[in-house]
């Protein structure tokens, strides 16, 4: 298996990740019946710091 049928990559530049945006991660993971993603917003200072990891 290949990392494209492993796990789902939603990237962003926002202010503030908000709820529908977790959302919206979350209903991809399970339409591709998908266990994990990753919400990565890249308006931070530390991209560390707007990584987050959704599982089912």
């Amino acid at each position: 298996m290949s990392i494209e049928e492993n796990l789902i990559l939603e990237l962003k530049s926002v202010e503030d990740v908000a709820d529908i945006h977790k959302a919206q991660l979350l209903t991809y993971i399970k339409l591709a019946k998908i266990k994990v993603g990753l919400l990565s917003n890249f308006n931070v200072k530390l991209l560390k710091n707007g990584i987050e990891r959704f599982m089912l």
